[in-house]
């Protein structure tokens, strides 16, 4: 049920975003019990010019090595599984592709059950 939205610079290998996109989706598992099967994951790459961030934000040094998770979800998880898959993400994103956990910027979006279609003009979990 999650979609999930990958945002970087461009230039990195296809080793490099398919170990983004599987580190996300087994934190995903671990933290969020998500179904196995259930991946849905966009991957988009931009120009410098297209890819703002401030470096610094909250005292986070941020380079030009972010990346950008958001995620839309069901709205049932408790903060306590939120915190432990962003940790999950950002142990598995610094280990394999070798993201430093300072450039691991995740945004949840939480929706109701009822605004999701898989298919066939159906709302699988309404």
């Amino acid at each position: 049920m999650p979609l999930v939205r990958i945002a970087l610079r461009r230039g990195k290998s296809s080793a490099y975003i398919a170990a983004l996109r599987n580190g996300i989706y087994a934190a995903m598992r671990e933290s969020f019990s998500v179904p196995e099967n259930d991946r849905f994951i966009l991957v988009s790459q931009h120009e410098a010019e297209e890819f703002d961030y401030d470096p610094n934000y909250l005292g986070i040094a941020r380079s030009d090595d972010l990346v950008i998770v958001q995620i839309a979800c069901n709205n049932t998880r408790s903060v306590e599984q939120k915190q432990a898959f962003y940790r999950s993400v950002a142990e598995k994103l610094s280990a394999d592709p070798g993201v430093r956990p300072e450039d691991v910027f995740i945004n949840l979006l939480e929706t109701a059950k009822e605004n999701w279609s898989f298919g066939n003009g159906i709302a699988q979990y309404a």
